[in-house]
This record gives structure tokens, C-alpha cells and sequence, in this order.
């Protein structure tokens, strides 16, 4: 009944017990200024107990320009090492391995709440979602940015990360990039497709070049953009970008969907309250008071609008990883809705993925791996959404009145009760 699930795979040249990750996932749980907390290791220490093979931190900023949330934790100096270094202590003390998943935010911020003058973008394309106006990046500006991959690398690797993942989706800057609608440039970083994934892949070889070939890098990618109004990226070039990606060293991909302005692709499931938490209790809360207000008239009529777009279904970016499947030859990786092991075995046996990724099913039942491993039913996501609807403003968590109380009374009979 396991045998698929928890068969071994190998990214680069490390293999991990099972094909059950933990994916990344907006955490709020670092200090305002990007350090590690007992918080923040709170919340994945029963992750890392009940066995996950391979556990992607939320995204860490590379430089603080890059950063995208309050209380985000960072990678980009020295000083955070020892910090990240526990992290990777915690991981590994219950046989987990932990990858770094590092990231510039490009647009999709808010300055002022980062406390940064503007944002960076490869064009100044106002973000319909944020309402953030970027600035366009100058070419030493770019060199920085490699720069920043590179050094963030190194320090996952001195922490004792087991590898990184290199965000290249959901409209964050090397998403950007790559997507003509936010690509408007004019130099040889715009244009052709060849052109536009010139940072990926420079990132990339920087990062192989300093590390060398045996340290596991992968990268999260799109397997469409699904923007709502401008030209986005589909399946087919996206594909094309893997291939190239593949071609320059990289070990393994994830595939999501979507960028902030595509609405809610990437995080399928129930919106009802979903806006009225965000602006209270989640990145919402920092917007100006009349989006604020806006969202809250809004916000029956938009959920409404949601359930009915992106309705609750496991594996929804099957289709997508399914043709990144058939051109590469490094593992795959599919993350979306994920919580059956019967959807799981599918996706995998099927030739959808090599290994399936988890957010949200983890989050309301961080012994999840446990249960699948043993045949045990614990808490069941209903995927209403109230974790994403809160981050960037609350700590990740379980919102879920329904299955809170049974939550918390597993984890308390297993030590965990700090969470």
C-alpha cells in the first residue's frame, strides 16, 4: 500500500526515503528583522517528527530588497547562519532532509511595510494585485541580484541545508522575468523567450558554478501563468525554460501555477471569508485603509466569483506537471491539493510526477507522512483557505475551527503543544 509513496528518490545525488514533501509555504514566523524563532521551529518540529523525506522551507530573501512579507526570514547576511543552522538541526535530529528555498520578490510588495524606498522589477509594470508601481532594474542592478543567489546558496550550505530550491513562479522576479506581460524590456534580458529566461539561467550556472555539481539545486517553476489580462506564459514555453534549466545542471523541479494577479489558480479550494481575513488578520492589514475597505465590500461577491474559478480538486496542477514529466529527465515534482493517498499513488504511478508536495494537508495535520505511512486518519484539510488567507500577517497555522481542537489534542499527546 506504501510501496509507492515511500520508495526512494533521488534529486542530484542525494535520495530521500519517500516521494511525500512538505512544500513552501508563507511561514510569519520570523523575527521583524529575518532571524530564525522558536516560533518558527515550533511549527516544523512535528513535521520533521513524523518523517517527511524532504521538507522546503518558505521562502527566504535574499537581500532585503527581495523580501516580500512581514516576518519573513532571510539568507542574506552572514548573521542569520546561525539561526538557519538550528533550523537544519531540527530537521535532520528526525531524519528529514531540509532544502532552503530562496527567493527575490521582485514586485510583489509593499515598500513601505518592507521599509525599502521602491520595488524592483525587470519593468515597470504596475502590479494589479499589490497596486505596487516598480521600478525597472538597471543591467548592475541584475549582476547584484546573481550575486545575491549565489552568496544565499553558500550561506544554505554552511547552515547544513541538504540543498536549495530557487524560486522561479508565481510572478516573484525571476517569474517576472520570463513573463512577457512583466517583461517589457528592451536590452538582452527582454524580448524572445531566449532572452527573458537569461537571469534564470545565469542564476543558475553562478550558483553551479560556485558549488559545484553535487550540491542538489531545484527550482519551482510555473506550469502556466494564468494571468487574468496581459500575455502570460503557457505550458509549452515553459517547458522550453526546464529543458534549459535542465541543461545548466539543475536537479529536480517543482511545478505550481499562477502569479498574484492570475487570482486564486494556485491555491484552489474554498474562499468564503477568505478577503475578510486577509485584510484583518493577514498582508492584507498593511494595504491603505480604502483597498481595505474595498476588499471587505467586495469580498462575498469575489468568493462567490473564486469558488466557483478555482473549486477544491486534488492534484490540480497535474495536467502541467504531466508535460514537464515527458521532456525531462530529472525528477518532477507536483504540488497541489494533495491529501489522499490514493491521489498521491496516482499522480505518481501515472507518470504525472516523480514525488507529490504539500502545504496545506500538512499544515492541519503536520503528522500527515505518519498517517499515510501507517494507515491512520488524522485531521482532514477541508481546504478552506484560512492558513493563506493570514499570511504575511499571522503566524502559519490551522484556522480551522472544525478541526483545530482535534489538532492540538495530537499534538499535545506527542509533546508538541507549544504550536
Amino acid at each position: 500500500m506504501t510501496e509507492t509513496l515511500f520508495s526512494p528518490l533521488t534529486i542530484g545525488k542525494l535520495e530521500l526515503p519517500g516521494r511525500i514533501f512538505k512544500t513552501a509555504t508563507s511561514e510569519t514566523r520570523g523575527s521583524e528583522d529575518g532571524f530564525v524563532t522558536d516560533e518558527l521551529l515550533d511549527f516544523y518540529a512535528p513535521i520533521a517528527w513524523a518523517g517527511t523525506p524532504l521538507i522546503i522551507t518558505g521562502n527566504l530573501y535574499i537581500s532585503v530588497q527581495g523580501k516580500s512579507t512581514y516576518r519573513m526570514c532571510g539568507i542574506d547576511n552572514d548573521d542569520k547562519i546561525p539561526g538557519l543552522t538550528r533550523w537544519t538541526e531540527l530537521a535532520h535530529q528526525y531524519g528529514s532532509r531540509i532544502f532552503a528555498q530562496i527567493n527575490h520578490c521582485g514586485r510583489q510588495m509593499n515598500p513601505d511595510v518592507i521599509g525599502v524606498k521602491e520595488a524592483l522589477a525587470p519593468s515597470a509594470v504596475r502590479d494589479k494585485a499589490m497596486l505596487t508601481k516598480p521600478r525597472a532594474m538597471t543591467l548592475n542592478e541584475i549582476e547584484e541580484v546573481i550575486e545575491d543567489h549565489v552568496a544565499a546558496v553558500v550561506r544554505a550550505q554552511k547552515a547544513g541545508f541538504d540543498g536549495v530550491q530557487i524560486h522561479m513562479a508565481h510572478g516573484y522576479l525571476l517569474s517576472e522575468f520570463l513573463t512577457p506581460q512583466t517583461n517589457r524590456r528592451k536590452d538582452q534580458y527582454g524580448g524572445s523567450l531566449e532572452n527573458r529566461m537569461r537571469l534564470p539561467l545565469e542564476v543558475l550556472r553562478a550558483v553551479r558554478k560556485r558549488v559545484g555539481p553535487d550540491y542538489p539545486v531545484i527550482a519551482k517553476l510555473n506550469g502556466a501563468d494564468l494571468l487574468l489580462q496581459g500575455k502570460g506564459l503557457d505550458t509549452d514555453e515553459l517547458v522550453q525554460v526546464a529543458q534549459a534549466l535542465q541543461a545548466e545542471g539543475l536537479d529536480g523541479i517543482e511545478i505550481s501555477c499562477g502569479h498574484y494577479e492570475s487570482g486564486f489558480p494556485m491555491i484552489c479550494g474554498r474562499f468564503d471569508g477568505f478577503l475578510e481575513a486577509q485584510v484583518a488578520e493577514g498582508a492584507g492589514k498593511y494595504l491603505p485603509a480604502p483597498m481595505r475597505m474595498a476588499a471587505k465590500l467586495g469580498a462575498k461577491a469575489l468568493a462567490k466569483r473564486a469558488n466557483k474559478a478555482w473549486p477544491t480538486r486534488e492534484g490540480f496542477n497535474g495536467d502541467f506537471s504531466r508535460q514537464f514529466k515527458a521532456a525531462l529527465d530529472i525528477p518532477v515534482i507536483c504540488v497541489g491539493g494533495f491529501h489522499t493517498r490514493e491521489a498521491m499513488e496516482q499522480a505518481i504511478n501515472s507518470g504525472v510526477c516523480d514525488a507529490v508536495s504539500i502545504a496545506r494537508a500538512m499544515i492541519a495535520d503536520p503528522f500527515l507522512v505518519q498517517h499515510l505511512r501507517e494507515g491512520v486518519e488524522g485531521p482532514q484539510c477541508d481546504f478552506c483557505n484560512g492558513c493563506i488567507a493570514r499570511a504575511g500577517g499571522s503566524p502559519v497555522d490551522c484556522y480551522n475551527d472544525k478541526l483545530r481542537p482535534a489538532r492540538q489534542a495530537m499534538l499535545k499527546e506527542a509533546g508538541f503543544d507549544r504550536m
